[in-house]
């Protein structure tokens, strides 16, 4: 498993976001990389995964495909399964959960797919070793998932464990926190680099600016955490060891002036100085209390980067679509010269704000369709401006 030994792995992300992932995976080395929909398939020794799960910032997980055949039955699975070596992956000490994710599956119920796939693990132990694992589908050690289309099931085992996207650094949250991975992959799409001046005007509990102090301080988001990967047979300590020593030593200090964010609740603003200080940027993130609507930049340009309540999260439906052209004035009245960008999964949004999108990109939060919006705020209306749309709401 170690050496030049080609694994494949497959990366799920955020839909939306796979092609940033793979320009990611690019920078990590990662081979033969092909975006699929909801993630990346990619190549290398098995100690890219290592790689992967410490440096990334968009992908959710990383699994790797140990198995893949053809099936009509249940059986089919299970016998499959059942001729894979898992005693030499993990030991029978170690709590398992089987997943089962399928498309166009024709078998009439995962759930008897997800028993038999556990069934055929436990007898291949006892065929082994005299011996099984037990099943803890609340804190397993080892993460075993299966893929199904309409004819051929894959075998992954989950490298990760906990997802990728809870960096630790969170200590509190709002009622509808931003995943992580996500606010990194939309910072990508917008552009922004360390250095620039960035601005979350409703800010919640601070996840946009927590991930640019990161990626300014280049501190690897896996770096705090333990992963899937370091129960496996084939876990190479030393390896490890010495990769999160590089890690360590590429950290940089950042300097203040160039993170700002705000909120109107006073909640989120207490949320936000506490995920601030527990990371490390108390002095580096400036967080203060103030509605969107009042706020003024103190720099001429700019990159505005939020997440709006919507609909969804508020329950206002009324109130939202009074506030969207007052968030469209101020937006005009004081961020001239600033490139602004609005995450939403309130389509009536683009609508309201009377501003003219030069650029909508579709995103996904969880199952939720949304819509990058990309403003550059001009003098006057800029209502004028061709819009560019890859997906029209």
């Amino acid at each position: 498993m170690n050496g030049t030994y080609q694994s494949t792995f497959f990366a799920p992300c955020p839909r939306g976001l796979e092609t940033v992932l793979r320009d990611e995976l690019i920078q990590l080395s990662a081979e033969y990389i092909e975006p699929l929909l909801g993630g990346v398939r990619f190549r290398g020794p098995f100690e890219l995964c290592y790689r992967v799960n410490l440096y990334s910032r968009i992908a959710s997980r990383v699994l790797w495909a140990i198995s893949e055949c053809s099936y009509r039955t249940e059986q089919d699975i299970y016998l499959n399964a059942l001729s894979l070596k898992w005693p030499s992956w993990f030991s029978a000490n170690h709590r398992i959960k089987v997943h089962v994710n399928a498309h166009h599956c024709p078998l009439p119920s995962l759930e008897f797919v997800t028993l038999r796939i556990k069934d055929a693990i436990c007898d291949q132990f006892r065929k082994a070793q005299g011996t099984r694992p037990n099943v803890d589908t609340r804190n397993p050690d080892i993460g075993i998932y299966a893929f199904l289309d309409d004819k051929t099931c894959t075998f992954y085992l989950d490298t990760t464990g906990e997802p990728l996207f809870k960096r630790g650094y969170r200590r509190a949250q709002g009622p509808s926190p931003l995943r992580e991975n996500l606010a990194a992959g939309i910072l990508s799409l917008a552009g922004w680099t360390p250095g620039q001046v960035l601005l979350d005007p409703m800010c919640g509990s601070g996840t946009f600016l927590l991930e640019a102090a990161q990626i300014a301080s280049n501190i690897a988001p896996g770096l705090n955490r333990s992963f899937a990967f370091e129960n496996f047979l084939n876990f190479d300590q030393d390896a490890w060891a010495q990769l999160l020593t590089k890690s360590q030593a590429t950290e940089r200090s950042i300097d203040a002036g160039t993170l700002f964010g705000s909120d109107h609740d006073l909640q989120a603003v207490s949320a936000a100085k506490m995920n601030v200080e527990a990371a490390g940027f108390g002095t580096t993130i400036a967080i203060e209390h103030a509605d969107v609507l009042d706020v003024h930049p103190t720099h001429s340009q700019g990159l505005l980067v939020t997440n709006p309540p919507y609909g969804v999260r508020s329950g206002h439906d009324t109130q939202l679509e009074e506030w969207y052209p007052q968030l469209g004035d101020a937006l005009k009245r004081h961020f001239t010269g600033w490139r602004a960008f609005i995450f939403t999964a309130d389509l009536r949004l683009p609508k309201r704000i009377r501003l003219a999108a030069t650029r909508r990109t579709p995103l996904f939060n969880g199952a939720l369709e949304c819509r990058l919006l990309e403003y550059p705020i001009v003098q006057g209306s800029n209502r004028s401006k061709p819009i560019h749309s890859v997906l029209s709401p």
